[in-house]
């Protein structure tokens, strides 16, 4: 996979490219600040070498306060199918709205913790989900988004149980993981999905009903 990544301590860079590149992947740009991500996404788009997937910091030059988040949604919004994961040092449910819902939001996102990147196997699946296509928010940022008080909207249709699996969901989980990790039937799973998605209006003919589902679930908590 060809990736452009962005940050601007240049170890941060070093380690993420190091474990990127010793996984098959190619680090194809590497940027220091917001302004340059796009104009190297956007250099690159016109020459017809688009990458893959965009790696970017949250915090960054110019204004060192949410300019790679600003440029992730940006690219975003101009390069619909591109791939980006967003890292960060905080956990704030804000941000990862604002990726999820902005212009061209439809999957293919991720929003992780930074601390998790030494984490090499979590950051290298995340990599691969948001590279498929799929979404995948940190665990500890789905934490801390859940309500603890009554559901809200469509939600409150599901089970508890249901919310559970939908909040597994949005850390990216397939459903074998969410079975290994509720201590449940793969069949039990499969079930409580289905009934999400029926529950929150999503007929089987719909495209990309783990996404919306997924969507919803930050929409409403």
């Amino acid at each position: 996979m060809r990736i452009v990544l962005a940050d601007d301590s240049v170890l941060i860079r070093a380690g993420i490219r190091e474990i990127l590149t010793s996984h098959a992947h190619d680090v194809i740009r590497e940027c220091e600040d917001a302004d340059e991500l796009v104009a190297a996404v956007d250099e690159l788009v016109r020459a017809g070498d688009a990458p893959d997937m965009v790696v970017t910091d949250v915090r960054m030059p110019p204004r060192n306060t949410d300019d790679g988040l600003r440029a992730a949604i940006d690219l975003r919004s101009r390069h619909r199918d591109l791939p980006v994961l967003v890292l960060s040092a905080y956990v704030t449910g804000p941000y990862v709205r604002e990726l999820l819902n902005g212009p061209g939001a439809d999957g293919a996102v991720g929003y992780l913790l930074k601390e998790k990147v030494g984490r090499v196997a979590d950051f290298l699946r995340a990599v691969e989900t948001v590279s498929a296509g799929g979404v995948v928010i940190d665990p500890e940022v789905v934490r801390h988004v859940t309500r603890a008080d009554s559901p809200q909207g469509p939600l409150a249709r599901l089970t508890a149980r249901e919310r559970e699996v939908l909040a597994h969901m949005a850390e990216g989980r397939s459903n074998a993981e969410i079975a290994t990790e509720l201590f449940l039937s793969g069949a039990a799973v499969s079930k409580h999905v289905a009934n999400v998605f029926v529950k929150l209006g999503m007929p089987p003919n719909e495209d990309n009903r783990r996404v919306k589902a997924i969507l919803a679930w930050f929409e409403y908590n």
